[in-house]
Parts: structure tokens; C-alpha cells; sequence
């Protein structure tokens, strides 16, 4: 799993086998590991929400997903889900969750786990 943070806006992109793993168990997680501390970004199925949602706990980042939403969701064309989130700050986070496409650029990144690029096909 990816992630790529911009001011008020988070973005996660997974891969074929991190989708199904996160559709079956309803929990996705990557560490980077900095020696003396951990970051965390996950990913987690959760009941009774309507909408995406954020939270940040200690060292970690976790995006909510409904529960309903997230069941099959590797088995749809569907890219991914979007949303706007008020805060009760006041502030608004964006949030992305996306399958990861093959990138149409050379990389040396493997890619052999992305989701086919519909705009190669």
C-alpha cells in the first residue's frame, strides 16, 4: 500500500493481493520503520459509517472504510472512494482509497501485483 499525504489530503493506493487481503480480514496496515519509531498508515472496515473518515492516533494514520462497501470490493470495477470530511475543527480532509493501476511510464518499481492501467488496454 501507498500512501501519498498533501496538506489535507490522503491518498492510499493498494495492489491486487493488499485489496483481497483487506476485503477478507476488514484490516490493512504498512509500518515504516524509523529505528526509534514506527509510522503506521492502515486501512479498516468499520460498521455504521456513511461515509470515509480519518483518524490520527500516536504514530498512525488509519482510514475508515464501510464495512458494507469494502466486502466484495476486489471482485468490482470499481476503483476506489472519495470523500470530503468535516472535521468538528472545522477543518475538511479529502481521502482517497484507490486500487493501484500499472504505471504507463518506465519504472523499475514491480508491478506485477497492480490492477491492469484501463487507459493501456
Amino acid at each position: 500500500m501507498k500512501i501519498r499525504i498533501k496538506r489535507n489530503s490522503i491518498r492510499y493506493r493498494l495492489t491486487k493481493t493488499e485489496v483481497e487481503t483487506f476485503c477478507s480480514s476488514g484490516y490493512f496496515e504498512e509500518t515504516t520503520d524509523f529505528g526509534t519509531k514506527k509510522f503506521t498508515y492502515a486501512l479498516k472496515a468499520k460498521e455504521g459509517i456513511d461515509t470515509l473518515d480519518a483518524e490520527f492516533k500516536g504514530d498512525a494514520i488509519t482510514l475508515f472504510l464501510d464495512k458494507e462497501k469494502s466486502k466484495d470490493w476486489y471482485k468490482t470495477n470499481q476503483v476506489g472512494f472519495n470523500q470530503i470530511v468535516r472535521k468538528t475543527s472545522g477543518t475538511t480532509l479529502t481521502l482517497l482509497i484507490e486500487k493501484d493501476f500499472v504505471c504507463m511510464d518506465e519504472t523499475i518499481e514491480d508491478q506485477s501485483d497492480k490492477y491492469p492501467n484501463p487507459k493501456m488496454l
